[in-house]
């Protein structure tokens, strides 16, 4: 395919080899502003921003996803195997399922189960187990170590669904298996990493428990994950100097 694409108005060269991904558009406006030195927009098509700049000298591209594996499966895809792209951290939230986790703890996803179908198109014949990339997993533990933090590395579950009907969600089992939260991206973002040959990490703050009424508001989701965000910057800045 010839970019620009249907989905992402930048030229090549327009994008870094490592790109950060939250889910939401404006996070990525709030990063590209806060953040990087000398960003600039170089895809706004659909609203779904993307900013290029520096970071402690390393240029990063931040670049919403939406929400969902199918929105995330397209913009990865392209971004992998059109933009010649290396590594994608996804940034977002999740919900907590474990009773350790608290709010603005910070999870790592090592690996993503997933209710999903979207791995079905790759016709594997059988059950495709989604991991991150580990070389990406060991840079981000190392940048949260240096912050003080420690980072949850575990499963997590990637879910189709936002709302489901009353009985239908099998928390309870899902917590039994020990996975730790749940987002809505990982799984098919990993899957793509693999198919394309590269490397794929996904890091969440917890934004609510599922067991428990806590929960931050959408306010703060934009703007109070700034621990996360630091974290995932210092990891692109680490895997530049490989």
């Amino acid at each position: 395919m010839n970019i620009p694409t249907p989905h992402n108005s930048a030229k090549l060269g327009e994008i870094a080899k490592t790109v950060l991904m939250p889910g939401d558009p404006l996070r990525a406006k709030y990063i590209a502003e806060n953040f990087l030195e000398d960003a600039v927009l170089v895809n706004n098509v659909r609203g779904v921003q993307g900013h290029t700049g520096k970071w402690k000298g390393v240029p990063v591209t931040v670049m919403a996803s939406g929400m969902g594996m199918p929105a995330i499966g397209i913009y990865s895809w392209e971004l992998y195997n059109f933009y010649d792209v290396d590594n994608i951290i996804r940034i977002g939230s999740a919900g907590a399922l474990q009773d350790n986790l608290n709010l603005m703890d910070i999870v790592a996803g090592q690996a993503a189960c997933t209710n999903s179908n979207y791995i079905n198109q790759f016709n594997l014949g059988g059950t495709f187990a989604p991991i991150a990339d580990y070389t990406l997993l060991t840079k981000c533990v190392e940048a949260a170590n240096e912050k003080g933090v420690d980072l949850k590395v575990g499963n997590i579950l990637s879910h189709d669904n936002f709302y489901m009907p009353e009985g239908t969600d099998k928390n309870d089992e899902w917590k039994r298996m020990g996975v730790l939260a749940v987002e809505m991206e990982a799984a098919s973002l990993y899957a793509n990493a693999a198919y394309a040959g590269k490397r794929a990490l996904c890091i969440c703050t917890i934004s609510d428990h599922i067991y428990r009424p806590d929960s931050l508001t959408s306010e703060q989701r934009q703007t109070s994950m700034n621990q996360m965000i630091e974290i995932a910057l210092d990891t692109a800045v680490k895997m530049a100097e490989l």
